[in-house]
C-alpha cells in the first residue's frame, strides 16, 4: 500500500457541501473490486472532468457532510485509487469518515475555509495544519489521533492489523 507522508503538497478540486457517496462513485460502478474502474469513474456525475485533470498527490477539498448517503466503502477507495492523497471538508458524514480510515485515505476537517479550485496545498497530517500557498492562508485543522495516523501510514486498517496484530490504545 502506499506509504502518506505526513507532509505533502497538492493541487486542489474544490466542490460544495452534501456530496453524497453516490456522486463519488456512482451505484452502477460498485460491483467490481476493479480499483482501476472504480477510479475512471469518480466524480463523473458531479465533475466529468474530474478524471481527466486529477493528478496522482491531489486533494479534493468540500463544503460540508461530505460523503453523506450510503455507506459504501467504494466512494473513498474510488477516490485513492484515483490519485486523491487527502480530502478536505468542513465536515464529513461519520461512516464516510470512518471508512476513509479503514482503506487507508486521509481526511481532514476545517470548519471554516476558503480554499479555490486549483489552488496549491501544503498538507501536514500531524500537525492538522494545511496551508494554502496560492491565497497565503494557513488554516488549522483538528489533527487526527495517533492511531489514525499509524492506520493511514500502514495504508488502511487491514494493513495496520496485520502489522500490528490488533488495535493498541497505549
Amino acid at each position: 500500500m502506499t506509504n502518506h507522508a505526513p507532509r505533502t503538497t497538492h493541487h486542489a478540486h474544490v466542490y460544495g457541501d452534501n456530496i453524497d457517496t453516490d456522486r463519488i462513485i456512482p451505484g452502477k460502478y460498485t460491483k467490481t473490486l476493479d480499483m482501476s474502474q472504480l477510479a475512471a469513474h469518480v466524480l463523473e456525475d458531479l465533475d466529468p472532468d474530474f478524471r481527466a485533470r486529477v493528478q496522482r498527490g491531489d486533494v479534493v477539498v468540500a463544503g460540508a457532510n461530505f460523503g453523506c448517503g450510503s455507506s459504501r466503502e467504494q466512494a473513498p477507495i474510488a477516490l485513492k485509487a484515483a490519485g486523491v492523497q487527502v480530502v478536505i471538508a468542513k465536515s464529513f458524514a461519520r461512516i464516510f469518515f470512518r471508512n476513509a480510515i479503514n482503506v487507508g485515505l486521509p481526511l481532514l476537517e476545517i470548519a471554516e475555509h476558503t480554499i479555490e479550485n486549483g489552488a496549491q496545498l501544503d498538507v501536514d497530517l500531524a500537525t492538522g495544519k494545511v496551508r494554502d500557498i496560492s491565497a497565503e492562508i494557513t488554516y488549522q485543522a483538528q489533527p487526527l489521533p495517533p492511531v489514525m495516523l499509524a492506520i493511514l501510514q500502514a495504508g488502511g486498517l487491514v494493513n495496520y492489523l496485520t502489522l500490528n496484530g490488533d488495535y493498541d490504545s497505549a
